[in-house]
C-alpha cells in the first residue's frame, strides 16, 4: 500500500476536512465544484472551509459546507479599524480552527504561495493536500502532492480544483457552480412590464486591461434598447476611484445614468456581496468584464457577455452556462467594439431562449 492510500484509508468515511480558499470572490465560486464532489465523495464528513471575510457570503446556504470560518485581510479592514485587530482575530480564529483537529487540509489552488501553506501548517491538520510544481521539491507539511503536470494545462480553474482531489478516489467531471440566491426587496422591483428583457451591465472590473469604456456601455444600452423591449440594471463597485483601499467606479456609473436618461435604466450600487448576489439574481442576462460578477452570475445560471483582456479565457470563461467571449488581439477590452458586444448580446439572447423572470 502506497503512503498516499494509507494515508486515504486511515481518513475514513467520517474525516474532518478544511477546504482553503483565501483569495478572490470567483477564485472561490469556481471551488464549489470540488467541494461538491467532496461531500459526494464523503457524504458522512464534516467540511468546513477557511475563507476571508470578503469573499465568504458565496457559501452562504451552501449544502455541501457544514461550517465557514473568515478572517478580515488587513487591506479589508475598514470603519477605522486597525489592521493589527484583523491579525489579532486571525490568530483567534486558527485557534479555534485547531481545536476542531481538523484529519485533512486541502488547499484548493493550482498555484498556492507560502501564505497558503502557512495557513494549512496553522490550522493542525494531520494531513495536507497542495499542489506542488512540476520540479519543484515538496513544501514542508504537504504529504498529499498533487504535481502541476500536463493534464492541469489549458483546463479551466473549475477543473484544476478538481484534479487536485485525485489522491482521494475522486475523478469526476466537475458539476456546476454552487450560489444560493439572496432575495432584496431593492433588487427584485419589477418592471411595470415584466415582460421586458432584463439586462444587467456591469462596469466595473480590478485590471485596467478589462476595463469597457464607459462610452461604449453608453452606446451598447441604446442600440440594445433600439433593438428589442428591454430594460436595464447597471451594477457597479461603489465608492470613489481614488480610495487606495476600495477603488470605486460611483462617477463612472453616474456619467452612463445621465447619457441614458430617458432609458429604462435603474442604477443598482452594490455595497456588500449579499446586494450583489441578489440584483445579478434578477437579471436574464449579464453584459461584464472577466471578474468576480461574471463567476457569481454564471452560478446563478445567468448567460453571460463577457469581455476578457489580458486573462486567460480558457481558465476563466463562465463555467456551465451559455456564454460568448469577446477578446481583442491587443488584450485590451477598450478594443471591443460596440458592434461586436451588441451582435453577442442579441444572438446570445436568441439562442439561449432568455425568457423575462418573475
Amino acid at each position: 500500500m502506497s503512503c498516499t492510500d494509507a494515508i486515504v484509508a486511515e481518513l475514513g468515511e467520517r474525516p474532518r476536512i478544511l477546504v482553503i480558499r483565501r483569495d478572490n470572490i470567483g477564485d472561490l465560486v469556481c471551488t464549489t465544484p470540488a467541494i461538491t464532489l467532496l461531500r459526494r465523495r464523503f457524504p458522512a464528513a464534516h467540511i468546513a472551509a477557511l475563507v476571508n471575510s470578503y469573499n465568504a457570503p458565496v457559501l452562504r446556504g451552501n449544502l455541501d459546507v457544514d461550517e465557514v470560518f473568515a478572517y478580515v485581510k488587513g487591506k479589508h479592514v475598514q470603519d477605522g479599524r486597525l489592521p493589527l485587530l484583523a491579525w489579532l482575530g486571525k490568530l483567534r480564529l486558527l485557534g479555534a480552527i485547531r481545536i476542531r483537529r481538523f484529519d485533512l487540509a486541502i488547499l484548493a489552488t493550482a498555484f498556492p504561495t507560502p501564505g497558503w501553506l502557512r495557513l494549512a501548517r496553522a490550522s493542525g491538520a494531520r494531513h495536507v493536500l497542495a499542489a506542488v510544481a512540476p520540479a519543484a521539491p515538496i513544501p514542508r507539511g504537504v504529504d498529499l502532492p498533487v504535481r502541476r503536470d500536463h493534464r492541469f494545462d489549458g483546463r479551466h480553474a473549475v477543473e484544476q480544483t478538481a484534479l487536485l482531489l485525485a489522491p482521494l478516489g475522486i475523478e469526476a467531471v466537475p458539476p456546476r457552480l454552487t450560489l444560493q440566491p439572496v432575495r432584496s426587496v431593492g433588487s427584485q422591483q419589477s418592471s411595470p412590464d415584466r415582460r421586458l428583457t432584463r439586462i444587467g451591465l456591469h462596469i466595473s472590473a480590478r485590471k485596467p486591461k478589462q476595463r469597457w469604456p464607459v462610452a461604449r456601455f453608453v452606446a451598447l444600452t441604446h442600440a440594445l434598447a433600439a433593438a428589442i423591449d428591454c430594460e436595464f440594471v447597471l451594477f457597479w463597485a461603489p465608492g470613489a476611484a481614488h480610495d487606495p483601499r476600495h477603488p470605486g467606479d460611483d462617477d463612472k456609473a453616474q456619467a452612463l445614468a445621465r447619457s441614458c436618461a430617458g432609458l429604462p435604466l435603474r442604477a443598482l450600487p452594490t455595497h456588500s456581496l449579499d446586494e450583489l448576489i441578489a440584483g445579478l439574481a434578477a437579471v436574464d442576462l449579464l453584459v461584464c468584464s472577466d471578474g468576480g460578477a461574471m463567476h457569481l452570475a454564471a452560478a446563478l445560471g445567468k448567460p453571460i457577455v463577457c469581455f476578457f483582456g489580458n486573462s486567460d479565457p480558457r481558465t476563466w470563461h463562465p463555467w456551465g452556462v451559455p456564454h460568448r467571449v469577446l477578446r481583442p488581439a491587443s488584450e485590451d477590452v477598450a478594443d471591443v467594439m460596440v458592434e461586436q458586444a451588441c451582435a453577442a448580446t442579441l444572438e446570445l439572447l436568441q439562442t439561449a431562449h432568455v425568457e423575462p423572470q418573475p
